[in-house]
């Protein structure tokens, strides 16, 4: 490795460093703008500047390679000139709004101006004044603050796969722009908002609302689809005001959804904060008392195997727990997490994890797509895929209907047909898969949640390379809960049914009473024969079928754990209390259990967490992955003809917090609505 020395200090770095990446290794600071890890070199902002000894002049530190035997220096009167005109100039044209730009105290050009700029301009012309650009309902743009980092452009290009951003003009009338103006046609947009090092593009929902450091930060994770992006959640008083990516480079690297970013003022709309029982055919509010003996009443004449429990897709571990403990000892086998009826069975742990890990797309080598559109499902998984498949020897086919992708990806046919063809290798991507090292196969719900799932479940698996050293065997889940609930056992028991059986046990009077836990993906007309009891946090569609309803708490304002698609458990914080009279699920169901005279003695967090360990011992580490035994996957019968489906129609409609959200609602008219379609630039 070379060596070189930096400011009198000897460092060694791998080959292929920068002079920069050099810099941090030694630990000297050097203020870069363009620079960002995670996208190609610019090297258009030289506020990196360094003195390289026999070289004329000061280099730019993020684009030059390190070399043997190199002297660098980073403090000298040559480095902080540079600097200073570096600042100097991009400040010429800057506006003077930082006492109202949201990216104050967070901006990168106030902290470098401060430690590294002039103290004066020598500047007296008029400003040049930039028209705001329209880039769709998340991104707001003051575009006479922008530097021409390009940042956002490299994003867009190489991250987010949609090549809308770009530059026009040159020199000072140079402007970021977009090719034809109309809403960025990506679900990881707000990404740039993080990246812009000014006050260029800001978030439009959250713009001149609060200012960072009246915030409170706290550290969560995101429900709204099954990757479990890691994030930070910022409040306000008794309001969530924004949500931020955090670091893992393991699930998420530093990005995020649209989603998950920006459907937070769902959790203030439409919120269930007091319970209500239904009198007359319409729901009144009550107390806790009324309601628990509204529930008792039913229950105390009920039979234990009338009862059912359908558990939603964003509900957490810790709830999961009591309500396994609950139906044991009402002696119900009627319990299942499946809202979407996805074919999976919890006896193989192996058989519904994303076993390559997210992490372990990197060192794949071909890739599989079985009625799947990660892109809809998990946007941020989807953008790894992009990368992986950018670094060149990595082949990916699909069987499944057609979206457009971020990557190319070879057509191999639309169902069930193409799936069994491929196994026999009549397909010439079966070649691919046999030949490839570390081969993924990747099925999604709309490949699993129909009637032949279970068949479909078992011919992937025979495509998947399964070993010590690989598994290449994944399943991409769209629920939060899903894998949690199948790692606690939360499907039907021996004579019990699953969703679709439960609904049409209701039908027949198999079953008179059904406990929705946060269900609300399910058709809650065929319950209008049962006694529902609704426990969630917003007023969705379970919550208008509903007998008894319990106000819950939304994934911010508890402290739970939740399983991602790889089997990682990774735990929220509570950042706001829940409003009114709502209260954390598990502890509702802890006290309904007194009521009713079926006690669960889990009468703390922690004694709720020891039984969850107790029960899958996979839980027991957290943000770990625990590799999974294969064995047998069961399920059998036969393929069917219908082809594939995306379980996602409208990516930002998927759960009843974004349902809620008007900024979601926004989105959907847009994207979902058809305003892109002329453009092609979505799918």
């Amino acid at each position: 490795m070379p060596k070189l020395t930096i400011d009198g200090q000897e460092v060694e770095v791998p080959p292929g460093s920068t002079v920069l990446q050099a810099c941090e290794a030694a630990g000297r600071e050097v203020p870069v703008f363009c620079f960002h890890p995670r996208l190609n070199i610019a090297g258009n902002c030289r506020m990196c500047l360094v003195e390289i000894e026999k070289m004329p002049k000061p280099q730019a530190s993020c684009a030059l390679p390190v070399a043997e035997g190199m002297v660098v220096k980073t403090d000298t009167a040559a480095v902080h000139k540079a600097r200073k005109g570096v600042l100097e100039l991009l400040l010429i044209n800057h506006p003077l709004d930082c006492p109202i730009c949201d990216q104050g105290g967070e901006c990168d050009l106030q902290d470098l101006t401060l430690f590294y700029g002039p103290d004066h301009s020598r500047f007296a012309e008029n400003k040049r004044p930039v028209a705001d650009k329209y880039l769709g309902p998340l991104i707001s743009t003051h575009m006479t603050r922008c530097i021409h980092c390009t940042r956002c452009i490299r994003y867009f290009t190489e991250v987010a796969g949609v090549e809308e951003l770009g530059a026009v003009n040159r020199g000072e009338h140079m402007e970021i722009t977009t090719w034809v103006e109309h809403a960025l046609g990506s679900e990881i947009s707000g990404n740039v908002i993080d990246l812009c090092p000014v006050g260029a593009l800001n978030s439009k929902p959250y713009e001149y609302r609060a200012r960072t450091w009246e915030l409170r930060k706290t550290e969560s994770v995101d429900v709204t689809d099954a990757q479990g992006c890691n994030i930070r959640v910022d409040a306000r008083g008794s309001e969530v005001m924004r949500i931020l990516p955090r670091l893992n480079e393991e699930v998420n690297e530093e990005w995020i959804s649209d989603k998950a970013r920006f459907s937070c003022d769902g959790l203030k709309r439409r919120r269930l904060d007091v319970p209500m029982v239904k009198q007359d055919g319409k729901l009144r509010p009550t107390g806790w008392d009324e309601a628990f003996a509204a529930i008792r009443e039913r229950l105390s004449s009920a039979d234990g195997r009338k009862v059912a429990f359908i558990v939603g897709d964003l509900v957490d571990c810790e709830t999961m727990v009591l309500v396994r403990e609950l139906a044991q000892r009402l002696g119900t086998p009627h319990v299942d997490c499946r809202q979407d009826g996805a074919a999976l069975d919890a006896s193989s742990r192996a058989g519904y994890l994303f076993n390559s890990t997210i992490a372990g797309i990197d060192q794949a080598d071909a890739c599989l797509l079985i009625g799947t559109n990660p892109r809809l499902e998990a946007p941020v998984l989807n953008a790894r895929l992009r990368r992986r498949w950018r670094s060149g020897g990595f082949q990916i086919g699909r069987i499944g209907a057609v979206y457009p992708l971020t990557y190319p990806v070879e057509e191999l046919g639309a169902g069930p047909d193409t799936l069994a063809a491929l196994a026999r290798g009549e397909i010439g991507f079966a070649a691919t898969l046999r030949e490839a090292k570390r081969p993924m196969v990747i099925v999604g719900m709309g490949a699993l949640a129909r009637p032949d799932g279970a068949a479909v479940l078992r011919a992937a698996a025979g495509l998947a390379q399964v070993g010590e050293e690989w598994n290449g065997f994944n399943v991409l889940h769209t629920a939060a809960a899903r894998v949690g609930g199948l790692d606690l056992g939360l499907v039907p028991g021996e004579g019990g049914h699953d969703v679709a059986g439960i609904l049409a046990g209701v039908e027949s009077g198999e079953i008179d009473t059904v406990f929705l836990i946060g269900a609300d993906e399910i058709d809650t007309a065929r319950l209008g024969k049962a006694f529902v009891v609704y426990q969630g946090h917003h007023g969705d569609r379970g919550a208008a079928a509903a007998d008894v309803i319990l106000p819950g708490a939304a994934y911010t304002e508890k402290n739970a754990s939740w399983v991602n698609t790889e089997g990682r458990l990774q735990r929220g914080k509570l950042a706001v209390f829940p409003p009114g009279d709502a209260k954390e699920d598990w502890k509702i169901l802890r006290a309904l259990s007194e009521v009713i005279g079926h006690r669960v003695p889990l009468d703390t967090l922690g004694q709720v967490r020891a039984r969850m360990a107790e029960l899958a011992p996979a839980l027991g580490a957290i943000d770990r992955v625990e590799k999974a035994a294969w064995g047998d996957l069961g399920g059998g019968g036969e393929l069917g003809r219908a082809p594939f489906a995306s379980p996602v129609a409208d990516f930002y409609q998927t759960n009843p917090i974004a349902r809620a959200s008007a900024v979601m609602a926004e989105c959907s008219r847009v994207f979902a609505g058809g305003e892109l379609e002329a453009t092609g630039t979505h799918g």
